[in-house]
């Protein structure tokens, strides 16, 4: 687009495109900076700030500020239960307390390793055989899925990755058997054991040894010999959302409002599936933080396996469901943390060893624009630690204004670009077409933009989905990005028209002063025809 004035012409879509990345770079700069931590503060009493009335202020607070419709929070300390509470209220409107049945996502990987161990510690199970010798079904279109072991499934190093097989961007699984099954045509993104990602299905194939050796359906599996053995008698495994609470139905952030949502149908046994409560997840932050005993000294799996499954292997800072996170301060072993994410509900839990105290959060909203659970996590992490409890917002809420204005700036851009389009087909009248293509691009650039969002929000993520997807995930990113594609379209679609209509005016009136800017047909550049008047006076 080009916009005349008295005196100077401007040139836009060059400092658009420039502006564009530049926001993109900020936005995606906010994340981090927002949940930014100061240095923790030495006490005698390593967490004199962690008591139940200072977490209920600061959720309340929370929830005030920001508009959160609903969270459970777990905190423990050693063998102690410090607070389980819920707050605010479930889509459908029930108040949340302590035993509200919540979706914890992918923390339910970490559980599900924690049945995979129970069956090591048994000798049914060795973490460097191969997945394939516990179960044959297991296969892939790679020769080398065969060398993947039951440790890289777990460490998420198998070579398997969203790249080669876009789980939530194909149709979803309805039994563990078919999650593995489906698999069949897949390939392989690296060589098993040399490569982290991220991927749900390794958790699915989990789930499925577990199934296969143990001679038990899953759900079950975890129910009888994990959630039980704790004292978890409200949680439970289901196999997609439709299994659970109000069909994991939840929020998406938008413009500092959150917008209730249904949740597509996903497949989540063994990766994402499980259903708890904050009571439950108290039982479950105990155990962990204790080598594998409950809080009733009953030992649901070794200390070894549980150092295993919390120990990441070389160079890496991700083993089997658990993450190294940041430590602030002293010389003891760094947290250890996971998030879980759906589209409409997000979780995380936090253990540290130091202090033997674990957080658990899990917030209505759903992932990315609505990350609420880890703002949350870290304000208690906060008191455990001795500082008061920052709120943190959820980042979109000072990047979606921004969006706002720059998609109403992109919409403007649009329009008044197509009302000048007219004065920009005469000014190229004449000129050589492939000019004027190449004063296009910038558009058409754009005019991709929208289409290839989620390949762009997926290089981000280092996940694959679809564009549909990017609206629970982003809904501001989602508009902004179909304003500028459709602003630029109807650019380049008034452009066409005018420059077509300005060539056939100068091939009506060629004879017309400045109908043909210099004598050319402006359509393709060729000298206009001369046209010699015999009528009357012709001659003279």
């Amino acid at each position: 687009m080009w916009i005349d004035t008295n005196t100077r012409r401007r040139r836009v879509p060059g400092r658009l495109v420039a502006a564009l990345g530049l926001t993109v770079a900020v936005l995606v700069g906010l994340a981090p900076t927002a949940l930014a931590r100061p240095a923790a503060v030495t006490a005698a009493d390593p967490a004199p700030r962690l008591t139940p009335g200072a977490m209920d202020r600061f959720m309340n607070d929370y929830l005030e500020r920001t508009g959160l419709p609903g969270a459970v929070v777990a905190v423990t300390r050693g063998d102690d239960v410090v607070h389980t509470a819920g707050y605010g209220h479930t889509a459908g409107g029930r108040t949340m307390t302590g035993r509200t049945p919540v979706p914890v996502a992918s923390l339910s990987k970490s559980m599900t390793a924690l049945a995979v161990m129970q069956l090591v510690d048994e000798g049914k199970v060795d973490l460097d055989r191969p997945v394939r010798s516990y179960l044959p079904e297991f296969t892939m279109a790679d020769g080398r899925a065969a060398r993947i072991t039951v440790r890289q499934l777990l460490d998420q190093t198998s070579g398997m990755a969203d790249s080669a097989f876009p789980d939530l961007a194909l149709p979803q699984a309805h039994t563990l058997k078919g999650a593995v099954a489906r698999m069949r045509g897949a390939r392989l993104a690296a060589e098993p054991g040399t490569r982290w990602n991220y991927h749900n299905p390794n958790y699915f194939v989990a789930a499925r040894l577990v199934e296969v050796v143990s001679g038990e359906p899953f759900a079950d599996r975890v129910r009888t010999h994990v959630f039980a053995p704790l004292g978890m008698t409200d949680s439970r495994s289901a196999d997609s959302t439709t299994d659970m609470p109000e069909d994991a139905r939840g929020y998406v952030r938008a413009y500092g409002r959150v917008v209730e949502r249904a949740h597509p149908r996903w497949f989540t046994a063994g990766g994402h599936g499980v259903v708890t409560t904050a009571d439950d997840l108290a039982d479950w932050l105990i155990a962990q933080n204790n080598g594998g005993v409950g809080a009733d000294g009953r030992r649901v799996v070794s200390a070894r396996g549980v150092a295993i499954m919390h120990t990441p292997p070389k160079g890496r800072d991700y083993a089997m469901g658990w993450s190294l996170g940041e430590k602030t301060a002293g010389t003891g072993p760094a947290p250890l943390q996971h998030t879980g994410e759906l589209l409409t509900q997000n979780a995380i839990q936090i253990l540290l060893p130091e202090r033997k105290i674990g957080i658990a959060v899990v917030s209505n909203t759903g992932m990315v624009s609505g990350d609420d659970s880890a703002g949350i996590a870290d304000g208690l992490r906060d008191l455990a630690e001795g500082r008061p409890a920052e709120i943190r917002e959820p980042f979109s809420m000072t990047a979606d204004p921004v969006l706002a204005a720059l998609t109403l700036l992109a919409l403007g851009l649009g329009a008044l670009g197509a009302v000048r389009a007219s004065r920009w087909a005469r000014r190229a009248e004449g000129r050589p077409l492939w000019r004027a293509g190449l004063r296009t691009v910038p558009y058409v650039a754009l005019v991709a933009f929208f289409p290839l969002l989620p390949e762009l929000v997926g290089l981000l993520m280092r996940r694959e989905g679809t564009l549909g997807q990017v609206l629970y995930v982003w809904p501001a990113l989602y508009v902004f990005a179909a304003a500028v594609s459709l602003a630029s379209a109807v650019v380049i679609a008034a452009r066409g028209v005018h420059t077509v209509r300005t060539a056939v005016r100068a091939r009506r009136a060629p004879g017309v002063p400045g109908a043909s800017g210099d004598g050319a047909d402006s359509a393709g550049g060729l000298p206009a025809p001369v046209v010699v008047d015999r009528g009357v006076g012709a001659g003279q």
